[in-house]
């Protein structure tokens, strides 16, 4: 029984000389011991993204560098790195990550300080740290990282959460500090970002509504704050009110994203046909790749992106459910964070880029190009599929038990 368990055991740490059987599973009935859909969806997203960053970076690179495939080839070197990133998350037990999420927790802020103090400025904002060739955006680690703090925080003070205010606090308090050092980078949408999460998993922890209310109040009046005393933010909401009033300044980025959009039309352009690329949407591979997404697919190739991008997060909700059904209220917890996440990220990315929504910077999750982002959202969507592979293979073990009894 023990061998039988080490070669279903797909993701377990353990490696034997089945490994390359266990990589494709046991195709009995009944024995797919890992969510071969959410696995299908995310590599779908991945190589979508390859191809969306070659057709709208091309023209940028050739400007900067004189050639065309620079950010094609970093786009491949960071996709190297999340096949490494892959292996070892899938390969560790999740009770692990609940262990190690205090200590994750206070790296990441000692991270976000030295950010402050020897980060590497780009376009006037100070967010990522330089490790040799590499630069990492260590605001992206923290979405990470405080997702798995609060699911921990949530399964050892779950009823102090549900019926004492300083319960409710004390993630809160977390929070803030973390939202203060990154609003000092600047960056307001990994802010909002976090408080998503939080709010979110609060809500599903059962937090009492007067508290959840006044939390809710709290980050609507500070993000008012945030925005009407910096003026560069207070610029970006009024103008995706109505870009076309300065068309050629501060709405100059919005108005051609929409008029990518408008020369999309149903079917696109066709893939490399793309004429807003061409330095006239400033971000065209990053923030702004839905637009390009738009200009080229059109409407058919954004409801497909789209669908994926739905499909993993509804997945993860359900994971969750599932996860706390099977008493495993932390994997649950974190299975709703990374949901979460996943869908506000891609909902503010593409409504910034459509005008209903200001302009945050944030990436569109597993498309745009950039490696933090990438390796990140990579991390996370592991610890997806490890969680389902758990919760699986406890319930084969549990009915192996009862067959042999």
């Amino acid at each position: 029984m023990a061998s039988t368990e080490k070669q279903l055991n797909l993701f377990g740490s353990e490696v034997s000389w089945s490994w390359p059987k266990r990589l494709l599973g046991d195709r009995r009935p009944g024995h797919q011991l890992y969510d071969r859909g959410l696995l299908f969806s995310i590599i779908c997203l991945f190589g979508f993204g390859f191809v969306m960053v070659m057709s709208a970076s091309m023209p940028e690179a050739e400007t900067l560098t004189g050639n065309p495939y620079q950010f094609v080839g970093r786009h491949l070197l960071y996709l190297g790195g999340c096949l490494a990133i892959s292996i070892v998350v899938l390969s560790v037990d999740m009770s692990f990550w609940q262990k190690l999420s205090p200590w994750l927790l206070i790296a990441v802020l000692l991270g976000l300080v030295t950010v402050l103090l020897i980060g590497h400025n780009v376009n006037g904002a100070t967010r990522w740290l330089k490790l040799g060739p590499i630069r990492i955006q260590v605001a992206e680690v923290a979405k990470l990282a405080f997702s798995v703090y609060l699911a921990g925080y949530l399964v050892r003070k779950n009823n102090e959460v549900r019926q004492r205010m300083f319960g409710f606090i004390k993630p809160i308090l977390v929070l803030v500090a973390y939202a203060g050092l990154i609003l000092l980078q600047p960056d307001l949408g990994s802010v909002v970002v976090l408080f998503v999460i939080t709010v979110g998993l609060l809500w599903l922890a059962g937090a009492r509504l007067q508290d959840f209310f006044l939390l809710m109040m709290l980050g609507v009046a500070l993000f008012v704050v945030l925005v009407v005393t910096a003026p560069y933010r207070m610029r970006r909401v009024t103008s995706f009110m109505n870009p076309w009033d300065d068309p050629f300044g501060a709405g100059y980025q919005l108005t051609q994203s929409l008029m990518a959009y408008g020369r999309g039309g149903w079917l696109g352009q066709g893939l490399g046909n793309s004429i807003q690329k061409l330095e006239y949407l400033p971000e065209a591979h990053t923030d702004f790749i839905f637009a390009v997404v738009g200009e080229e697919l059109g409407f058919v190739g954004i409801i497909l992106a789209l669908s994926i991008l739905l499909f993993v997060t509804l997945r993860a909700i359900r994971l969750g459910s599932k996860c706390l059904e099977s008493s495993k209220p932390f994997e649950g917890f974190l299975a709703y964070a990374i949901g979460i996440w996943i869908c506000f990220q891609t909902i503010v990315n593409v409504g910034a880029s459509i005008g209903m929504l200001p302009t945050k910077g944030l990436t569109l999750p597993f498309i745009s190009f950039g490696g933090s982002s990438l390796w990140i959202m990579t991390a996370a969507a592991m610890m997806l599929l490890r969680i389902d592979h758990e919760v699986r293979l406890d319930q084969t073990q549990a009915i192996q038990r009862r067959g042999s009894t």
